[in-house]
């Protein structure tokens, strides 16, 4: 009896109403993320083809097929981790000298602020469309320019590293104002007194920047490489609109290996496992990431 007042003390009114407040969430997350989880960890172990209703089980010989395909080893995963890489990079050092130029404040910042703060408004799938019309081989707008200029125009989008320059420029374009906002609010919260005393002292800026700023801001943009990484490697909309992962898959990423084998060549189990495996990847590289940009930005 006792234990039994003790529980029903512990779950009161109070604790009830949070649950009742949380269960419509939860409900969602288990009908929309665990249970096509679930599904398609099942998928992967079956040969499940959507045209043959057989699902037959055939235990890891999906996952085995992935992980020696040679093209997901040769073509797949470098580009991934090549976008990934880059498009961070660039993004995160431009988004920062923005952020360092829009936190010292002049006249016409608000506007300048909000016409960078534009491409976070353009769906992805815009860009890509304005970015494809643009690089067009025939009549983009790149191509007349430099010929106006007496440079000859490029196919861009029928050469592999072209094409895949002109999907990383979308990508850096669209996720740089992120960048920017997140760290100049990281910026703004710094305390102002180490700063103070670095003037006061004369320190130059690159000094301020790389002993005061640079460590302060640390947090910031430990959590914004390693979300935005996560993100990076599921990339899908840009480079489909793009390129289609073409020319001949060169361009071809981890998710559209995924969409190729499941919804292209109906293929639901191995497109599953190939799915399961990149999750295991990126969770392995997402942990290693957040150690080794800790490590770094302490140094």
């Amino acid at each position: 009896m006792k234990v039994l007042g003790q529980s029903r003390r512990r779950f009161g009114e109070q604790e009830r109403f949070m649950l009742l407040l949380i269960t419509p969430a939860a409900l969602l997350m288990a009908l929309f993320q665990v249970l096509p989880i679930a599904i398609g960890a099942n998928a992967s172990f079956r040969d499940w083809a959507l045209n043959n209703p057989k699902k037959t089980w055939v235990g890891l010989s999906h996952y085995i097929d992935v992980i020696t395909d040679p093209a997901f080893l040769q073509v797949v995963l470098p580009n991934t981790f090549l976008f990934m890489a880059v498009s961070v990079a660039g993004a995160l050092a431009i988004g920062l000298c923005l952020a360092l130029v829009l936190n010292r404040g002049f006249r016409g910042q608000k506007l300048v602020q909000t016409m960078l703060l534009l491409p976070l408004m353009v769906a992805p799938v815009i860009a890509a469309i304005m970015m494809r019309w643009m690089f067009n081989d025939q009549f983009g707008i790149v191509n007349v320019v430099l010929e106006a200029i007496g440079i000859e125009g490029q196919p861009w989008m029928a050469q592999r590293w072209s094409a895949f320059g002109v999907i990383l420029l979308t990508d850096i374009w669209l996720w740089t104002p992120w960048f920017m906002l997140l760290l100049l609010a990281g910026l703004q919260s710094l305390p102002k007194e180490p700063f103070e005393a670095a003037a006061i002292d004369g320190t130059t800026s690159w000094r301020v920047f790389r002993y005061l700023t640079l460590p302060m801001l640390r947090p910031v943009i430990v959590v914004c490489v390693v979300i935005r990484s996560i993100d990076a490697f599921r990339t899908f909309d840009i480079v489909w609109t793009l390129t289609g992962g073409g020319p001949a898959r060169s361009t071809e990423l981890f998710s559209l290996y995924a969409y190729v084998h499941a919804f292209l060549n109906l293929d639901f189990g191995k497109g599953s496992a190939a799915a399961i495996v990149g999750a295991v990847i990126i969770l392995v590289v997402g942990l290693l990431l957040y150690r080794l940009m800790d490590r770094v930005m302490k140094v």
